[in-house]
């Protein structure tokens, strides 16, 4: 018996070397040390509804500006914001690059947006309260840099509440997203309740033709976003309210769309869920807000977050894990 503990005993303690040596092996404080904490991305301000575009290896995040105080109950946006990155964790803040009152024609509420280039200049689709024709509308900025400044391109709304019949609410105008296909067409999507989408003109600031409605997603709400990978587009948008995420998938970027399911569940004590989608340096990300910012944060004071997203064999994407952790370095 003697014997026999000894060598359980020798047998112990050698593991325990091993064990003790792969640790170190590691490198300092590697197994131990926590995850560092990077969502929200920005913490400093309220930003909401983001958008992103890669540009010359850097990556440009635009928000809107959640400026509500703790007792007022509503949206309060003023102007929208930009921030850039090359590793997406440090995020540089530009000047504010534009605001409600760079559109004449407007009064109020810069709500959701969306920035893309074509051909060395940026075009940024704006969400806000038209001053004179009731409802929400669609402007388009211009610049010749991703950070601006941006002007009013047309000098009037590119998109007006009279234009859009599918549904008598006022707010049907709103969350415009532009994707420029493989043949150099540009098409703008956009909508509350109904999903519209139109082409545009190569000036990127006219509607070549009709107004078409989305068919195929079921509970749409908002902010529609369309991305492609390989052969496939992907619709991914609001969901009910409070609203989750949700996608279809097509091979054409006129449809027809095949719902595909949820992509992002309640984004925390937030009643909206807003993503965009991106690829950078071979990594796709998902972007999204959620009232994070604790004890303020909530559905009008919303912060940015990012995580990767990522796909099946099949094309369909994986459910979104929101995390604390976020992207690291």
């Amino acid at each position: 018996m003697k014997i026999h503990s000894l060598y359980h005993l020798v047998i112990t303690l050698g593991l325990v070397c091993l064990a003790h040596s792969a640790l170190h092996a590691q490198g300092p404080d590697e197994a131990t040390s926590p995850l560092k904490m990077n969502n929200p991305v920005i913490t400093h301000k309220f930003t909401a509804d983001p958008a992103a575009i890669v540009h010359n290896d850097t990556v440009y995040l635009y928000t809107g500006h959640d400026e509500a105080e703790q007792d007022y109950h509503f949206y309060k946006m003023n102007e929208w914001l930009v921030f850039s990155s090359t590793n997406m964790v440090d995020w540089k803040e530009h000047q504010v690059p534009l605001k409600v009152a760079d559109f004449s024609w407007a009064k109020s509420d810069a709500w959701a947006a969306e920035v893309i280039e074509k051909e060395g200049r940026f075009y940024w689709y704006v969400t806000v309260e038209h001053a004179t024709i009731p409802g929400k509308a669609i402007g388009v900025a211009v610049a010749d840099s991703p950070v601006g400044p941006f002007k009013d391109a047309l000098g009037n709304a590119l998109v007006t509440n009279d234009m859009t019949k599918a549904t008598d609410i006022g707010w049907d105008d709103i969350d415009p997203t532009v994707f420029i296909d493989d043949d150099g067409q540009a098409y703008l999507f956009w909508g509350n309740t109904v999903c519209y989408y139109a082409k545009l003109k190569e000036n990127m600031i006219e509607l070549d033709g009709e107004i078409k409605v989305v068919e195929g997603l079921p509970h749409f709400t908002e902010a529609p976003w369309i991305h492609k990978r390989g052969d496939w587009y992907y619709l991914s948008y609001a969901y009910q309210f409070p609203e989750k995420t949700a996608y279809a998938m097509s091979k054409s970027i006129e449809g027809p769309w095949e719902y595909k399911g949820i992509l992002n569940e309640l984004a925390g004590n937030c009643n909206t869920n807003h993503q965009a989608i991106i690829e950078y340096k071979g990594v796709p990300y998902y972007i999204y807000h959620t009232g994070g910012i604790q004890p303020m944060g909530g559905s009008f004071r919303r912060s940015v977050c990012i995580d990767r997203l990522y796909y099946n064999e099949d094309g369909t994407m994986k459910r979104i894990i929101m995390t604390s952790e976020g992207i690291q370095k």
